[in-house]
């Protein structure tokens, strides 16, 4: 049914009811797990529920990048042409802040990606049959 959040959503949406863009949160081997020492977690991610529709994902495969985040364009980001944008060691709060900053105000496509995301983020490697 469009409009309806999904599970590990929360369901919020911009204003006119169109769904902004989502967020896909790593936390399997390495994101999430006390091999990312010194960041809070439950907390990284709570942070970001509380203001963004969060997908949590088993291993995405780029454990060297971990803490991993995937911001997935809105529609309107997907209609200018976005692509995902993959950020990794997203590993402090202030990080997690300027996420949620850019996804409120529209993220890939829609609103123009913080100098200081840029630092955060990478491509990943190109799957290939059979992997």
């Amino acid at each position: 049914m469009p409009g309806r959040p999904t599970a590990g959503t929360s369901g919020k949406h911009e204003a006119g009811g169109t769904v902004p863009c989502r967020v896909v949160v790593c936390r399997d081997c390495c994101c999430g797990s006390p091999k990312v020492t010194g960041v809070d977690h439950a907390a990284q991610t709570a942070r970001l529920r509380a203001e963004v529709p969060v997908r949590v994902s088993d291993c995405l495969d780029v454990c060297d990048q971990a803490n991993v985040i995937v911001v997935q364009p809105s529609a309107a980001g997907r209609a200018a042409g976005a692509r995902p944008v993959w950020l990794g060691l997203v590993n402090d709060q202030d990080a997690t802040e300027d996420i949620v900053t850019w996804v409120r105000a529209g993220g890939p496509g829609v609103a123009p990606l913080p100098d200081i995301l840029d630092l955060y983020v990478f491509t990943p490697p190109r799957r290939t049959a059979g992997s």
